[in-house]
């Protein structure tokens, strides 16, 4: 072994957030604010600027859209997501067509591992949503859980 040991390199916290914790946009992200390239708390060389935003929404494409035929896909948030993973088990539960298909289809066992993984993310984030995020996930548990006992107890389709 070495008489020498190494020592841990130290790591540097920066605060990258664009937003101020009263929710304004800080200074150094204002297209407005000159950009000096250094942090203003360290002095040290800052990442360059992030792009000025654009009307396309979030610049992200559709999976299956042609490259140079980019279709903006809307914001997302975390009610959208759990919004999506409830239509998903929707789908899974024969109350909506498949989307690809355009077929109802039962699959109550992927229907059970769509609640179970909301109910999972529900106990996972609690204490960290606000009000409004808090209810749409115990609405949407609570409703897919009524479907899911309503399907199952009339066997399979």
């Amino acid at each position: 072994m070495d008489a020498e040991e190494e020592k841990p390199k130290a790591f540097k916290v920066e605060d990258r957030r664009r937003f101020s914790s009263e929710g304004e946009l800080k200074a150094e992200h204002r297209a407005d604010a000159p950009h000096t390239g250094a942090s203003a708390s360290t002095g040290e060389s800052a990442m360059p600027p992030p792009p000025p935003p654009s009307d396309a929404g979030t610049g992200f494409t559709a999976v299956n859209q042609p490259a140079g035929t980019a279709a903006p896909i809307g914001d997302m948030s975390f009610a959208t997501f759990m919004v999506g993973l409830s239509t998903q088990a929707l789908v899974h539960l024969g109350e909506m067509p498949d989307p690809q298909s355009g077929q109802f289809a039962e699959d109550l066992f992927a229907a059970e591992q769509l609640i179970d993984l909301i109910a999972m993310l529900q106990d996972k984030t609690r204490g960290n949503l606000d009000e409004g995020e808090t209810q749409l996930v115990q609405s949407i548990l609570f409703e897919l859980r009524m479907k899911y006992v309503e399907r199952a107890r009339q066997g399979p389709h």
